[in-house]
């Protein structure tokens, strides 16, 4: 558990840097580029993920390609990596248009639907995809599930990232109005982000649908020995939710918007109960693909 008590550590730093240094930041920013509170506030959570990565990785011998799951050549990566985001496109539009066909989510008012913004959110969706799948899976299911492995086993490694990985989720959920900004918004952001833990029951449908979506993740990283396959799934996944959210809106009033959750609109008890279909399966594919690669 030494590597998984480092890694926790470095979130803890990455918060504190969060609480005390977003809205001095924000205050020489804001007025240059309008920037919004949270969104200063992650992008100096991710600065220090990225000083403080390198010095655990390196002090528990993670630093390495295959510690860090890029251990195979960069053209199989690459091809991995395209063929998860491929199967990661279609398993989530899936569950989209079961959302839509229930009346889960509808059409936000004034969208109008062009080629040229749907080529602009195209392409911005597949740059967030693959810049949030790169970080996560690096930290989560790169380094911190080696260290784990190699201290506790697979089993623990994949419930670990998966209940650290739901966790993150939360992280910035709350936004500070901006009439209400003051020296101590870093905290009050950080405290009404995990608020909702308070009320476990009402927030349980998506911490438990995200710590699913995790353990599919780990699953396939474990089955297949490194983060490229998990990386095209994850990227596949945030490219589709980016439409899904940019044009469309819960219908939390419907007779099922239960299978929704209040958290997002989109993660929920039906997204849970698909992403256990489809990790059924998937454990099925990539196990059934290593085993012929190892035949």
């Amino acid at each position: 558990m030494r590597a998984f008590a480092w890694f926790m550590g470095l979130l803890l730093l990455a918060l504190a840097a969060m609480a005390c240094l977003t809205y001095p930041v924000w205050q020489g920013l804001h007025p240059l580029f309008g920037f919004p509170f949270h969104r200063v506030s992650d992008r100096i959570g991710m600065v220090a993920l990225a000083l403080g990565f390198w010095a655990v990785a390196r002090h528990l011998r993670l630093a390495d390609k295959a510690s860090l799951g890029y251990g195979i050549a960069r053209g199989q990566f690459i091809r991995e990596a395209v063929r998860g985001f491929l199967i990661g496109v279609p398993l989530m539009a899936a569950v989209v248009g079961l959302m839509l066909v229930l009346g889960l989510r509808e059409w936000k008012p004034g969208v109008v639907i062009s080629a040229a913004g749907l080529s602009k959110l195209a392409l911005q969706g597949l740059l967030r995809g693959i810049a949030v799948a790169l970080i996560e899976e690096t930290f989560l299911r790169g380094a911190m599930f080696t260290g784990i492995v190699r201290e506790s086993g697979a089993a623990l490694a994949i419930i670990l990232t998966s209940l650290v990985y739901a966790l993150t989720h939360f992280v910035s959920s709350y936004h500070v109005p901006q009439s209400q900004i003051a020296w101590r918004s870093g905290f009050d952001m950080l405290a009404g982000s995990f608020q909702a833990f308070a009320h476990p029951l009402a927030v349980a449908d998506a911490y438990v649908c995200l710590f699913a979506v995790g353990v599919i993740l780990a699953v396939v990283r474990s089955i297949t020995g490194n983060i490229a396959a998990g990386l095209g799934l994850h990227a596949g996944f945030v490219w589709v939710i980016t439409f899904v959210r940019e044009t469309s809106m819960a219908a939390p009033d419907q007779p099922l918007g239960f299978l929704l959750s209040h958290f997002d609109g989109v993660v929920g008890w039906l997204v849970c109960a698909w992403t256990a279909l489809a990790g059924v399966g998937l454990a099925w594919y990539y196990a059934a693909r290593s085993a012929r690669e190892a035949g």
